[in-house]
């Protein structure tokens, strides 16, 4: 589970239309989800729409539902092939995709991953060099194979599972974005726990305001951006990590190496797809700043703010080129 990202949503209200927001738990995450309707009917309409959205992607893909079909996946590595609709296996590509190019930072077979690593403040020494070695045995996303012809998912290791925790919530968020764009929809935010989305404009006709928290002072913020139809993801180690002979470590693991990254304590990653901005923002975690940077660079539609554990504030080159304004 990554951190929930802190936001800033400055609400100005018009009188042609109506501004309706409500919170409600979705893939085991609290969703925030914010309509520009006609009026409060057709708000509220427009936000059961994108909840029955949500809800339909998590029946696809959790891992902790087991009629769903990565579930079925799951139960069957080692043993066949499953085949599952279209939009699993672009799914999969995606995140296959993301392992490929951060050579294994990124890889959803990590929920396959023995948990021997404590971050609710309990653990105070480290696992041994065999523990984690052996921790990480059935990871390894070159051990998913794909048949695009099929449409099916097949785990060679018996045992391997995929989850996509690191993605999965991002895409809801876009897809419900896409359904109520399709219906004309004048605007509104998806937040998925920090994977947020948004489109369009607030009632007032001005564009939504979004307050980057620095981890380091709650009360302060890294910027605070204008967006219409955007994305911003963060990935962090400031609300869950492990502190071990005075060096923290992020809840998010290396799934090469089985260890928890350290050096930054949160990415921040914009750009047109929340699925994308978090696939890189977990990536980063990883990889590092100087490797995460060269990452994002990769990505010219993507910039990032990073903070390393020392405080320090880093931004990608891109950023400041960016429709974004008041960064501090």
């Amino acid at each position: 589970m990554k951190p929930f990202f802190y936001i800033l949503l400055i609400f100005q209200f018009a009188q042609a239309q109506v501004q309706k927001h409500r919170a409600v738990t979705l893939m085991g995450s609290r969703f925030d989800i914010t309509i520009v309707g006609k009026d409060e009917k057709d708000a509220e309409q427009h936000i059961d729409e994108a909840i029955v959205e949500i809800e339909r992607i998590e029946n696809l893909i959790s891992e902790w539902r087991p009629q769903t079909q990565i579930s079925e996946v799951n139960r069957n590595a080692g043993l066949r092939p499953v085949k599952v609709a279209k939009e699993v296996l672009r799914l999969t590509q995606s995140a296959i995709q993301f392992s490929e190019m951060t050579k294994g930072a990124f890889d959803i077979s990590i929920i396959a991953m023995d948990k021997i690593w404590k971050f609710d403040g309990s653990m105070t020494t480290m696992p041994s060099e065999d523990a984690i070695k052996k921790s990480i045995e059935k990871v390894g996303y070159t051990n998913i194979v794909l048949d695009t012809l099929a449409s099916t998912i097949f785990l060679k290791k018996e045992g391997m599972k995929i989850g996509f925790g690191s993605i999965g919530k991002g895409y809801a968020a876009d897809s419900a974005r896409a359904l109520l764009e399709a219906k004309g929809v004048a605007g509104g935010i998806i937040n998925a726990s920090g994977d947020l989305t948004t489109w369009g404009k607030q009632a007032n006709g001005k564009p939504w305001s979004i307050g980057i928290t620095n981890p380091f002072q709650n009360d302060d913020f890294l910027a605070i951006v204008s967006m219409y139809r955007y994305a911003v993801t963060t990935s962090g180690s400031y609300e869950k990590f492990a502190e071990i002979n005075g060096k923290r470590y992020a809840h998010i693991i290396n799934p090469k190496t089985g260890y928890p990254s350290t050096g930054i304590c949160s990415a921040t990653v914009f750009g047109p797809s929340a699925e994308i901005a978090n696939g890189l923002s977990t990536s980063i975690m990883v990889l590092g700043v100087e490797n995460g940077l060269v990452l994002l660079a990769k990505h010219p539609e993507y910039s990032g703010v990073l903070v390393t554990d020392a405080g320090k504030i880093v931004y990608s080159d891109n950023f400041s080129k960016r429709k974004i304004k008041s960064f501090k």
